[in-house]
């Protein structure tokens, strides 16, 4: 199959979308904590586009997408792009230059620890957080693109689908920031409670980028401008609309709606609509969404019952709304949507179910573990969270002032 020029038009555009998204989450989350960190909190996501691109060029994408090794890993073949021929079509898009698939999936690469970030806001040490990145890159999300995406991986030859990232990107970031949250318990903000948002546009902003550019991100997973890209499009947008509105009525309870959940609302759709949108009709996406607002909604109550200290809720509109979302394939998911996919329960297949529940245990428990082993050995090794006095400072002033001591006093108190 020779290579398709709107097919490359519409995967680089969609590309340069899902860049978007990643200052993007800073905004969303810069909006939601103290103003005293608001430029730590974007640079949280900045630091991860430098990190992981260079990680991903010289041996991240080889991990993820090379030549199959035991089906867990794809080694380091590709290392540096020096044995892939850039300007052909892959296997695994066939219609685009191989340069155009690995700069896609490179940013799909890049925004998944910044999601993590959020668990950890106001009290994470810069260098710390850049190492953490590399070595959850390394041995987090590369393992477990190839697991589920990669020629071979285990997942995928089971038959898993995972659209655009609902298991590869979502559960893992939500995961890990479960397990970096309960690896730092003891290391807690000095806020108690729930946060009180420093500004609510802004983070009403940020959730408008990433809308806009989740379209590149669940459209352009389709490898191509067809009729399966104007499918995820729909679906998408769907969906966010359906969680958001759903969540405006489960917040009714307070009295009023609030404009940070209906935000939140928004991005949990768009999560759970994800590793579906490709494969499942509109209706099923408005359930889909109404649905991951109520699960998430109600975890967030439970995280804030049993104490869990992620701070902007990660883990329940991530790991949460990402678990359903790939669950809700298994149920939905039809041959009449998307004939390269698989039909759904609901459809009277059950065995895409099972392969659905078998990827969400393994990736659950996989994310958790690992995550787990690389928080403690940041943080024994080079310290993971600041300092009380740090906080008390702030993390601006802390991490990107030359001398924090004289611009203390600038500090609102």
């Amino acid at each position: 199959m020779s290579i398709n020029s709107g097919d490359t038009a519409w995967v680089l555009v969609s590309s340069s979308l899902v860049m978007l998204m990643t200052p993007a989450i800073g905004l969303f989350y810069g909006g939601m904590v103290q103003k005293k960190n608001l430029l730590s909190t974007i640079m949280l996501s900045f630091i991860t586009l430098l990190v992981v691109t260079i990680q991903w060029v010289i041996f991240g994408y080889s991990l993820a997408f090379g030549p199959d090794h035991f089906h867990l890993i794809g080694g380091l073949t590709w290392l540096g792009l020096s044995a892939t021929s850039l300007s052909q079509a892959c296997a695994y898009a066939p219609t685009i230059p191989q340069a155009a698939y690995m700069l896609f999936q490179m940013k799909f690469a890049i925004i998944t620890p910044a999601l993590i970030t959020g668990a950890f806001v106001e009290r994470v040490r810069f260098p710390a957080f850049i190492l953490f990145t590399l070595l959850w890159a390394v041995f987090v999300y590369d393992p477990v693109a190839h697991w589920v995406w990669g020629n071979g991986g285990w997942l995928r030859s089971m038959g898993c689908l995972d659209f655009a990232g609902g298991t590869v990107v979502h559960i893992t970031s939500g995961v890990a920031a479960l397990a970096t949250s309960i690896a730092l318990h003891k290391k807690k903000r000095l806020i108690d409670g729930r946060f009180t948002p420093f500004s609510v546009p802004l983070t009403l902003f940020g959730a408008v980028l990433l809308w806009f550019g989740w379209f590149g991100f669940n459209g352009g997973s389709a490898l191509g401008a067809n009729a399966i890209a104007v499918q995820a499009l729909v679906t998408t947008n769907v969906a966010a609309a359906a969680a958001a509105l759903t969540w405006m009525v489960l917040s009714l309870y307070k009295g009023k709606p609030s404009a940070v959940g209906a935000a939140t609302g928004a991005v949990v759709g768009l999560v759970a609509i994800t590793p579906a949108c490709g494969y499942v009709d509109t209706l099923s996406a408005i359930v889909i969404g109404a649905l991951a607002a109520v699960v998430s909604f109600f975890s967030i109550k439970l995280a804030q019952t049993i104490g869990l200290d992620d701070s902007l809720d990660v883990c329940a509109c991530h790991g949460m709304a990402g678990t359903w979302g790939a669950l809700a394939v298994g149920l939905f998911a039809s041959k009449l949507v998307n004939p390269d996919g698989a039909d759904g329960l609901i459809h009277g297949n059950w065995h895409l179910l099972y392969a659905q529940i078998v990827a969400i245990v393994a990736v659950w428990l996989f994310s958790f573990i690992v995550t787990y082993a690389i928080a403690k050995l940041v943080d024994w090794s080079v310290g993971f969270t600041v300092s009380s006095k740090e906080q008390e400072i702030g993390l601006d002033i802390s991490h990107y002032w030359d001398d924090a001591r004289e611009a203390e006093p600038l500090v609102e108190a």
